[in-house]
């Protein structure tokens, strides 16, 4: 999973970034301290792997990944030139959602680009500059496709009528992903790479005396509102304090910490969980003493098409899944036990997958 972090100048989009990937790239106080692109990569915590790898001990481990992207913060006027333009946005066009950090604080040794905090007005400006820079997709893709059309190319028929429709969507400011159209059409759309067709989380940076009561905050209340309007999710989280959590090195002292602060699970934990939800994903797991490894997928995935994450040999010539529950696993201590209690089943073609089923597929090819 690629999610994508934007925001405006200055409202701990870096700061976060720092702290979920412990990636050290400045966080400075003043606008356009980030210029290029920041890539980091973090392993998606799993307890459950974590337990099959002190049963299997081996050889290799593999945790399931997401790529963050944090780019440099927009400011109005971007599609115009303003501040650092807006060609940082192609960096994020290939991510599979949107964090977008808000301000939901105010402090006076924290300088904000416009001048104070009003997160209904930054997130509005931040979309503005999305939509603007689809526009400039959706031109170009309906530029393509009159050309073919033009050259007597009848398949490009339907994709100029269902971009001119887009394009006068967008043109009223409305985000791509409010565009009312037959699935068909969505998935020609989804084609296209659009920012503001991808699912957002809208991460409510707080301050750290109001993080673990956010909706006494009216700036947390009204991004929230918003979300629940928009189909989105919005997570409250404070950039400080999870930026002090990762410099601590020692697990112990981090855990000691965090239960001081009253907080159950770190900001990485909560906003992983938070974009699996958003997307509709789960994970099953493999494990043996070669490897044990996490793979995620959407739910609803049937196991011919999760033996495709694997290898397209496994779902080409898939036979049956062996599959138990990660809990009745762990009950049991030692697949051996589970299997003479008969929790080890034997699935066919239809069977949809579960988050946490541990699998062994069979095929033939």
């Amino acid at each position: 999973m690629k999610l994508g972090i934007v925001g405006l100048p200055n409202v701990g989009k870096s700061t976060l970034f720092n702290a979920i990937t412990n990636a050290g790239i400045p966080a400075d106080n003043y606008a356009f301290c980030t210029i290029d692109p920041n890539v980091g990569v973090v392993s998606v915590p799993d307890a459950r792997l974590q337990w099959l790898r002190a049963l299997h001990n081996p050889k290799k481990f593999t945790p399931a990944v997401i790529e963050f992207v944090d780019i440099a913060g927009l400011v109005k006027g971007a599609s115009k030139g303003e501040g650092l333009g807006n060609k940082f946005l192609s960096n994020i066009r290939t991510t599979d959602a949107i964090v977008h950090v808000v301000r939901c604080f105010d402090d006076g040794n924290v300088t904000h680009v416009e001048g104070g905090t009003d997160p209904l007005r930054d997130i509005e400006i931040i979309n503005m500059e999305l939509i603007f820079s689809d526009v400039e997709m959706c031109e170009r893709r309906l530029d393509k496709a009159q050309k073919a059309a033009k050259g007597g190319d009848k398949r490009f028929v339907r994709e100029i009528e269902v971009f001119q429709a887009l394009l006068a969507h967008l043109n009223e400011g409305r985000l791509a992903r409010t565009f009312d159209c037959a699935p068909d059409e969505r998935a020609m759309i989804a084609t296209s790479d659009l920012l503001t067709l991808k699912q957002t989380i809208y991460a409510a940076n707080l301050s750290e005396d109001s993080v673990n009561e956010p909706d006494a905050v009216p700036y947390f209340q009204a991004v929230k509102q918003l979300a629940d309007e928009e189909g989105s999710l919005v997570l409250p989280i404070c950039a400080k304090l999870e930026a002090d959590i990762a410099e601590l090195d020692d697990e112990e002292e981090k855990a000691m910490f965090m239960e001081e602060l009253g907080l159950h699970q770190s900001g990485l934990d909560r906003l992983i969980r938070c974009s699996y939800d958003l997307l509709g994903l789960i994970s099953f797991l493999t494990a043996g003493s070669d490897e044990c490894r996490a793979w995620t997928i959407k739910k609803g995935t049937k196991a011919p098409q999760a033996a495709g994450k694997i290898h397209t040999d496994f779902e080409r010539g898939f036979i049956r899944a062996e599959v138990i529950a990660f809990e009745d696993l762990k009950t049991c201590g030692t697949m051996s036990a589970a299997k003479a209690k008969g929790l080890v089943r034997s699935e066919g073609k239809e069977y949809i997958m579960r988050d946490g089923d541990i699998v062994n597929f069979l095929f033939n090819v």
